[in-house]
């Protein structure tokens, strides 16, 4: 096995995307085999332990508070809650648990605390914890690390051209500079991004550029296909086409042949055959469970009727990299800063962005 090149260019990945479909899926799932078993999928689930009200403005987000699409806010779960819910996903065939919190960033106090203690009781039922809490220090990162986290996941979500159309509240730097922090600790690295938001294939390429130039690459690469709610600025944008997620998931092998690439939101629209042909192509992860966050996602009985139909064996946990040891608070190394960072506000104006937040005034 050859080490995974980081000098990928825009005008390669435009090539490798836009090749006949046959020759795309032949080439994807020839890497696929190389490095992984064909046949073995994981399974995940992503449970959302503070729900609405995030100051951001992601033009694809219903959790944004500034935009009226009836989403049911809610504190952050209890510990208790939060095991209870793991140990289900568990009995399931999940082998790795993902908690997102609609946080602009991660701030100290017993909230985060809340959280570790989160990921120290999932990590001791043996289980992948993966977080999505935002932008976070290497202090935090550190912290998280120590409690035994697996995975941080933080999108890109597209090119750093297009992200301007999208976001005007952070810049895409703050992105890189939180999986940098991340890649100071034993966690590994779970950043991707969406498609069909308008953007171009030119811009799917610039994302793919700026994971796969990162050195090492992203560990797990999930590929959302956008779910258009109502009330939010991209309500109206048309359903992602079966075959441009086949040949972003076909892409994304090719050129992170190592990484899991996670076929994410939108499956609700995609047929069993299409979902074949994604893990064809290279996929090697789905979110299991009735929504992912706040939007709707096959049932897991399903699923596992899918994964029956395809000879498809879920992944067990820690295959890819051992599990992290937990370290109880009372003897952790590293404690609260009470750090204050700078993240960035960009400030520029989306119109459909400020257009959609004005309707919610209405």
């Amino acid at each position: 096995m050859s080490i995974p090149r980081n000098d990928w260019t825009k005008e390669e990945i435009i090539a490798i995307y836009n090749k006949p479909m046959m020759d795309l899926l032949f080439e994807a799932a020839s890497v696929h085999r190389q490095y992984h078993d064909p046949n073995v999928v994981q399974v995940s689930t992503l449970l959302s332990i503070k729900t609405g009200g995030c100051p951001e403005d992601c033009g694809y987000c219903p959790q944004a508070a500034r935009y009226h699409t009836d989403i049911e806010g809610n504190d952050l779960m209890t510990v208790s809650h939060v095991k209870a819910q793991a140990l289900r996903a568990k009995a399931s065939g999940s082998s790795r648990v993902c908690m997102g919190a609609a946080w602009r960033n991660v701030k100290d106090g017993a909230e985060f605390d809340q959280v570790l203690e989160m990921v120290r009781t999932i990590n001791k039922l043996d289980m992948e914890v993966c977080c999505t809490l935002g932008m976070l220090t290497e202090n935090q990162a550190q912290r998280l690390a120590e409690a035994g986290l697996y995975a941080y996941n933080h999108n890109l979500d597209t090119s750093e051209e297009y992200y301007k159309e999208v976001i005007s509240t952070r810049g895409f730097e703050d992105r890189l500079q939180t999986i940098e922090n991340v890649r100071k600790t034993n966690v590994t690295v779970c950043s991707g991004g969406i498609i069909g938001m308008g953007e171009s294939i030119e811009d799917r390429a610039g994302m793919l550029v700026a994971l796969a130039t990162l050195n090492p690459q992203p560990e797990s690469v999930p590929i959302n296909a956008l779910v258009a709610v109502e009330g939010t600025p991209m309500e109206d944008e048309k359903p992602v086409e079966i075959w441009e997620m086949i040949r972003m998931v076909a892409t994304t092998r090719i050129v992170m042949p190592q990484t899991q690439v996670r076929l994410s939101a939108g499956r609700m629209n995609m047929s069993r055959e299409g979902q074949a042909m994604c893990f064809f192509a290279g996929a090697n992860s789905i979110f299991a469970g009735d929504k992912l966050l706040t939007t709707p996602n096959p049932d897991v009985n399903e699923d596992m009727k899918m994964f029956e139909m395809l000879g498809l064996i879920p992944q067990k946990p820690f295959v890819k990299a051992a599990q992290p040891e937990t370290v109880e608070a009372a003897e952790s190394q590293f404690s609260a800063l009470g750090e204050k960072p700078k993240w960035s506000r960009p400030g520029h104006t989306i119109e459909r962005n400020l257009e959609a937040s004005q309707k919610s005034k209405v």
